[in-house]
């Protein structure tokens, strides 16, 4: 069984690899333009892809799993109302940063503010990114790794402590080749051919999951088990005790999941390298509808995973690593970890790929050394990669322990999530709030929920409110304050918003239609399953 789950693992890793090489093997990896912006070439299907994969990685798979052990149908907010946010990336945010010509969010600050919102913007994401993003995704890719192919069998290592070391740093290292030698091109078609394997993979897994609930009575009747074992699992409607209230899907995690899709530098970098508008528009609603289907393969297995395992002590984020293991036959436990691995690489690198993109366009060459060129521009991005994968394959470890990995990642990416959006969407639509204001919400927003979170006795107010409630009340008084700021000191002359250029803004005809039956579809699918 072993040698069988293991061959099927490396043949689908090796097809993906194998495959990328042989279609970015002759791409320019030298010009910044090319290794940052994939030359501005990619496609919707690309770009669609690349978003999907970036997005999905084992946070998502082990981490939104495990919540929906817990919790149940509830936490599918963070798929479902993904897709408003895509849809105002795509007709508000999307036009605006292609109008811009920009490879980072960073520059579009500095384009609207100056060059010091820019460097504040810069450092905040590259701690952020090194602290928080990476070291989780590395993190929870071993955790589910470990569970799916049983490492411990595999290698003969019992102790867990050294077979999660050992996990993360080979994971880290080869997503890391991929990140820092291939550019986004080389990631962005990687992610594709690794989201297709993922999205087939998830379904099988609901099927065979769907199985075993009914001991191989058949999928319908296994969802009708569920339904009348666990119905309070099957809510849509998320209670006051449950990691996500219905009513903060109107306050903090509406704001989280619009700047992790329309202002993450992770996730909106290969929408900068549209072709054109029209391609990045098509591209980012195509993941929009793919989101839809992201409770079947995202939250429902989580559900099975709590009626098969709730008496048996399964920790919630081991969950969804046991569920594969158990229901899958050994050569599609094989071709499904390789996926995992796939999307493990597709987030770590991604993320990396940004990481890097932001150091040698906006630390490197935007301060450090302003005449470099662009193969040392280039040459200064691999170099700091790699000084950010020893990093981060060093503190992901060290997360062992948490109690709920994906709520973790949601509260500690609201640290930096908030005031980042509310510079962005206050800068785009107003013309007179100057730098300073912008300079205040940054590092004053950061300060004020990282004090929410962790110093006494503020670290009270999100328990009174609930955290998503508070986040979104800070970002609230941050609009506030820029808004007063630009009042009391506005900028002389009204900022003019140029196009550079660099990219065809003519937008796709079906946009809004597409963008409105999107929306209608979320309140079908919550209505659908309100308790």
């Amino acid at each position: 069984m072993h040698a069988l789950t293991l061959l099927s693992f490396l043949f689908f890793t090796g097809l993906v690899a194998f495959i990328t090489w042989r279609l970015t093997r002759r791409d320019d990896h030298e010009s910044t333009r090319g290794y940052f912006l994939a030359g501005r070439t990619l496609t919707f299907p690309l770009i669609a892809g690349s978003l999907l994969m970036t997005n999905l990685s084992t946070e998502q798979m082990v981490g939104l799993n495990g919540a929906a052990f817990s919790d149940g149908l509830s936490v599918m907010a963070w798929e479902v109302v993904a897709v408003i946010a895509l849809v105002a990336l795509a007709l508000f945010f999307l036009p605006r940063f292609l109008k811009s010509g920009i490879a980072t969010l960073p520059q579009l600050l500095a384009i609207r503010f100056d060059a010091g919102t820019q460097l504040i913007t810069n450092v905040i994401f590259l701690i952020a990114y090194a602290v928080i993003l990476l070291p989780i995704i590395l993190y929870s890719g071993a955790m589910g790794l470990q569970g799916m192919l049983d490492l411990q069998g595999l290698t003969g290592i019992q102790s867990p402590t050294v077979l999660l070391w050992l996990t993360v740093w080979i994971v880290g290292i080869i997503g890391a080749i991929y990140a820092l030698f291939g550019g986004l091109r080389t990631v962005a078609v990687s992610d594709t051919l690794n989201g297709v394997g993922l999205l087939i993979g998830g379904f099988v897994i609901v099927y065979f999951g769907l199985q075993a609930v009914s001991s191989d009575g058949g999928v319908l009747e296994g969802w009708n088990i569920l339904k009348a074992s666990d119905p309070d699992k099957l809510n849509s409607i998320g209670g006051a005790d449950q990691q996500v209230p219905f009513f903060t899907l109107f306050t903090g995690v509406f704001l989280i999941n619009l700047f992790y899709w329309t202002t993450n530098q992770q996730i909106i970098q290969r929408t900068f390298a549209a072709r054109t508008l029209a391609e990045g528009q098509k591209g980012v609603l195509l993941t929009g509808f793919f989101k839809l289907l992201g409770p079947l393969y995202l939250v429902l297995p989580g559900i099975i995973a709590y009626h098969l395992y709730a008496d048996q002590g399964v920790r919630a984020d081991e969950a969804y690593g046991h569920l594969v293991f158990d229901v899958l036959p050994p050569y599609l436990t094989g071709f499904f970890a390789a996926v995992m691995v796939g999307a493990i690489l597709s987030s770590f690198n991604s993320a990396l790929n940004s990481t890097t993109t932001i150091f040698s366009l906006g630390i490197y060459k935007g301060v450090l050394k302003k005449d470099a060129t662009d193969e040392q521009v280039v040459k200064s991005g691999k170099v700091f990669g790699w000084i950010m994968t020893v990093v981060t394959m060093t503190i992901a470890p060290l997360l062992a322990g948490q109690e709920s990995l994906f709520g973790y990642l949601q509260k500690m990416n609201a640290i930096y999530f908030i005031p980042i959006l509310a510079v962005v969407i206050v800068g785009l639509l107003t013309r007179r709030v100057p730098p300073m204001a912008a300079k205040v919400a940054l590092v004053g927003g950061c300060l004020l929920i990282a004090a929410g979170y962790f110093v006494p006795p503020f670290d009270k107010l999100p328990l009174v409110m609930h955290e998503f409630h508070f986040v979104a009340a800070v970002f609230v008084l941050l609009v506030a304050l820029m808004l007063l700021i630009g009042r009391l000191r506005p900028l002389a002359t009204p900022w003019v918003h140029e196009d550079s250029g660099e990219v065809d803004l003519a937008p796709w005809k079906g946009a809004l239609p597409a963008g409105v039956v999107l929306v209608v579809l979320v309140a079908i699918i919550y209505a659908a399953f309100a308790g």
